[in-house]
């Protein structure tokens, strides 16, 4: 037992205290955080004009019957990107995007990464933004307007509010995906977290520490993330008993 532990301990130091190894965990976890939280801001923008676009194009076509001509071409627009983004592999995105679109030697690969996890999470963002306006009962649309304010205004002021709150658990459902998802950044050679412990694993031929500190890093925060969900669902509920 004492053998099994001094070895234990002899591979946790080899791994992370020579040379400052554990700097590759702390850096990359830096990076992992910022990508994810850049490309949220991305995604809940994109998918949010998306949303009112798309929510806007239905609702006025169903009014209508035809709609508003530069609306159409809008609703176009945004249904070509979500087949395209929704229907190919975000590595494959991730490649095109280092590779072909942004293949510049002054744009870094962190902007590289957010951009094309931001375009990625857009996609998925409209859909739940779209679900959550839909589930809005039309009635608040109709109120809006009796009351002077135009449609822009009711879906900001009125409609948008509730409908972030029916898709909130969706959209850290969504945050929590991007964040493990950024762990392919390491194609593009950007030192995220999990590239961060393959560069330890490949300097000391150790695989146990490394990856599974990672492992756990993530594993840590998305229960952290999935406790102040909670919190917030519970906070949520009691505003609605009052």
């Amino acid at each position: 037992m004492q053998n099994f532990l001094s070895v234990i301990q002899e591979k946790f130091v080899n791994d992370f205290i020579v040379d400052d190894r554990w700097r590759f965990i702390v850096d990359g976890l830096k990076i992992t955080l910022e990508v994810t939280f850049l490309s949220l801001i991305v995604g809940l923008v994109l998918g949010a004009l998306i949303a009112v676009i798309r929510t806007a194009h239905d609702q006025l076509r169903e009014g209508d019957g035809k709609g508003n001509i530069f609306l159409n071409i809008a609703n176009g627009i945004c249904r070509v990107y979500l087949t395209i983004i929704r229907g190919t592999p975000q590595l494959v995105q991730l490649l095109i995007m280092f590779f072909i679109i942004l293949n510049s030697p002054s744009i870094s690969k962190i902007t590289v990464a957010v951009v094309t996890f931001g375009i990625n999470s857009g996609a998925y963002v409209a859909e739940i933004f779209r679900s959550g306006i839909m589930s809005v009962d039309a009635g608040q649309m109709e109120a809006g307007r009796s009351l002077g304010l135009g449609y822009t205004d009711t879906m900001m002021q009125i409609i948008m509010p509730q409908a972030m709150k029916n898709c909130l658990p969706a959209l850290v459902n969504e945050m929590i995906t991007m964040l493990k998802e950024t762990s392919i950044c390491g194609y593009i050679g950007l030192n995220e977290l999990t590239r961060g412990g393959d560069i330890i694993r490949g300097t000391t031929f150790d695989a146990l520490f490394p990856l599974l500190t990672v492992a756990l890093i993530y594993l840590v925060i998305v229960m952290f993330f999935t406790w102040v969900m909670g919190i917030i669902e519970r906070r949520l509920r009691e505003s609605d008993i009052r």
